[in-house]
């Protein structure tokens, strides 16, 4: 989707990725290879002005020792390494001064306890790398379920322990930077969330203005603490009495912003392309009064994706079908995603809900 954009705009891409991922095979420059590779970094890079990151997991440190001077990367490897890293990033917020939850970084399972009963269950436990989507994530409720899970989740590290938020909504806002500072915000989302997975979206969220803003203030003073650049998603916590708190930050394009490729003027996708180009940021303005967004999950195991109910959802008025192309199906995998526009936020939300559950993938 963001190659889509940058094409769009005539600029040249190419896509370089771990393994064969059928989404890229569009584009005749994309290809597979061990991006850790200093030769194959150097042979992707030559000629290239800007390279950006799909993922926070990208090699952005091991690319700007491998590519010359004049090959920009951004976000830059240190925000990456700010981000990429729970702990790291929830520690770096929080010395920035941005309102989190309270948290312990634990390298033993001992001090995960000792932590965990500090706070008052339940606490959750999150890997510091890795984790996505409710995986690398664990909800506990006493002292045996926490060290049960203390094997699956720590790394040698260990992993955080944080207070479980009693939010009133999780929001989202995404920030779109350029490399001087100069930023746009999106409108506040209302994320809902399904075993710990992003279910639908809701723009703008209904809450009160003074939350709003307090959330698009909150996600822009996360993004200046990591010297974003790019498109950054900022997940929040609205809390009970009306403060928000950050739950986290993904430095790409994120799934709770992908309502804005109908929705917005300018997509997430299309802003951080100008982001890192540094060329000028464009409109965040809602094209509608609302936009839901509700995402396609897969319902089956290790079948090819098939796309065969997808007339269904094609015949739902005013609501969009993204299928993402991936090859394989597994239950809860995001497979695709569908975005509808209207007048009234129930019957928009109505709309994407029925398109997404005529997709049976």
């Amino acid at each position: 989707m963001m190659a889509a954009e940058a094409v769009r705009m005539s600029v040249n891409v190419r896509l370089l990725s771990p393994k064969d991922a059928a989404p890229m095979r569009a584009y005749a420059g994309a290809r597979a290879g061990d991006w850790t590779d200093p030769a194959v970094l150097r042979d992707f890079g030559a000629d290239c002005d800007v390279i950006t990151v799909e993922s926070e997991w990208a090699p952005a440190a091991e690319a700007a020792d491998a590519l010359s001077d004049d090959t920009a990367v951004r976000p830059t490897p240190d925000t990456l390494t700010l981000i990429k890293d729970k702990g790291v990033q929830k520690q770096h917020l929080a010395e920035a001064g941005c309102p989190v939850p309270d948290f312990e970084r634990c390298a033993t399972v001992d001090a995960a306890l000792q932590a965990a009963r500090s706070f008052g269950y339940p606490v959750v436990l999150k890997q510091y790398r890795g984790a996505y989507d409710g995986y690398g994530n664990a909800t506990v409720h006493a002292d045996h379920e926490l060290r049960e899970a203390w094997p699956d989740l720590a790394a040698e590290d260990g992993l955080m322990v944080e207070v479980f938020a009693e939010f009133t909504r999780e929001l989202a806002v995404q920030v779109a930077r350029r490399p001087g500072g100069e930023q746009v915000v999106y409108p506040v989302a209302y994320t809902e969330q399904r075993d710990h997975r992003c279910h639908a979206v809701e723009v703008p969220a209904d809450v009160d203005d003074a939350v709003a803003e307090e959330a698009r203030a909150v996600a822009q003073r996360a993004v200046d603490a990591v010297d974003g650049v790019g498109l950054v998603a900022v997940e929040l916590f609205e809390m009970p009495d009306g403060r928000v708190l950050v739950n986290e930050l993904a430095p790409r394009p994120h799934n709770t912003g992908h309502y804005s490729i109908e929705g917005c003027h300018t997509s997430q996708f299309e802003n951080h392309v100008r982001a890192v180009l540094d060329w000028p940021l464009g409109s965040t303005a809602l094209r509608a009064p609302h936009a839901a967004m509700v995402n396609v999950l897969g319902t089956r195991e290790g079948t090819p994706a098939r796309a065969d109910t997808l007339p269904d959802a094609l015949a739902v008025e005013d609501a969009t079908p993204h299928i993402y192309g991936k090859p394989d199906v597994r239950p809860g995998r995001k497979m695709g995603h569908v975005t509808a526009l209207g007048a009234d936020p129930q019957a928009t939300r109505a709309r994407a809900e029925r398109a997404a559950d005529a997709i049976h993938l």
